[in-house]
């Protein structure tokens, strides 16, 4: 499965729960203020200052009920978290997947390369197609190596310089392909707080303005407002914290894939240059 069709299926995956939980428990409907006259309830009259919608008692302060009470500006912050944390799993479950599968495959890689089959059997089993980092390392350097000795060459005094860039073009390439959409994960574990904590200060705002406008600052009218903005907090915490831990466990990954990579190339480049001079 690719990193998009696993990314699609998480977020119908979250879009079907979040529409089942709601259904479940939808936001109760609020009636209008009342007052209270000798024990009696007794309905505001008409034109009265109302109290914000979501407020009161009455409100709904489950996490669907606090997102969708939310202003419009929240709701857009809220909303790109959520995708960005989505984003954040897919690109994580993929990373883990690659990087355990190409550990394996350098592992059989080598054991193969010190069985002590020949350089030229196993160049031509993986020239077609190498479907290891070790591999095309492998196939790049025979390539360079058949090249010069097939080409009819009368000196392989640069033969060695070669040999060794073509590996370090290669070890490049395979680290550039390890560190894609590493970016991603920096980027959010770096901005996802203080994103949410925009939306925070902005529900904030927006409660503060409905308690001045309804005059009424008891706390069952303060606090859904201010649940409603620290929940955008709440959502940054949850796409910032795994983001920042598996960026610095991926970064690690990689450097040590990376140097696994360059021992190998440097053992490989011992071999070839050990026949350079045998053969020379």
């Amino acid at each position: 499965m690719t990193l998009k069709k696993l990314f699609f299926a998480v977020m119908l995956l979250l879009a079907a729960s979040a529409s089942f939980a709601y259904a479940q428990n939808p936001a109760p409907v609020t009636g209008a203020p009342t007052a209270q006259v000798q024990g009696q309830s007794v309905a505001a009259p008409p034109g009265a200052m109302t109290a914000p919608d979501g407020a009161g008692m009455g409100a709904d302060l489950s996490l669907i009920g606090l997102f969708l009470q939310a202003h419009l500006v929240v709701k857009i912050v809220m909303a790109g978290l959520i995708i960005a944390s989505v984003w954040v799993w897919a690109i994580v479950i993929d990373k883990t997947i690659l990087y355990s599968r190409m550990k394996r495959q350098m592992d059989r890689f080598e054991t193969t390369f010190w069985s002590g089959q020949s350089l030229e059997e196993l160049y031509r089993s993986l020239s077609a197609r190498p479907n290891t980092a070790m591999a095309a390392i492998f196939v790049a350097a025979m390539r360079e190596w058949k090249r010069s000795y097939e080409g009819g060459a009368r000196s392989f005094a640069g033969l060695t310089q070669r040999l060794d860039k073509v590996m370090d073009v290669t070890i490049a390439r395979e680290v550039e392909r390890l560190e894609s959409k590493l970016l991603v994960l920096a980027t959010v574990g770096s901005a996802g707080p203080f994103i949410g904590l925009f939306g925070t200060v902005w529900g904030i705002m927006t409660a503060f303005q409905s308690i001045a406008a309804s005059k009424n600052t008891s706390l069952a009218v303060v606090a859904p407002g201010i649940a409603e903005a620290l929940f955008a907090t709440a959502i940054g915490l949850v796409a910032a914290i795994p983001a920042t831990i598996f960026y610095n466990k991926f970064v690690s990954q990689v450097g040590k894939q990376a140097l696994r990579l360059e021992g190998f190339a440097d053992e490989f480049s011992a071999i070839l240059s050990r026949q350079i001079d045998e053969r020379g």
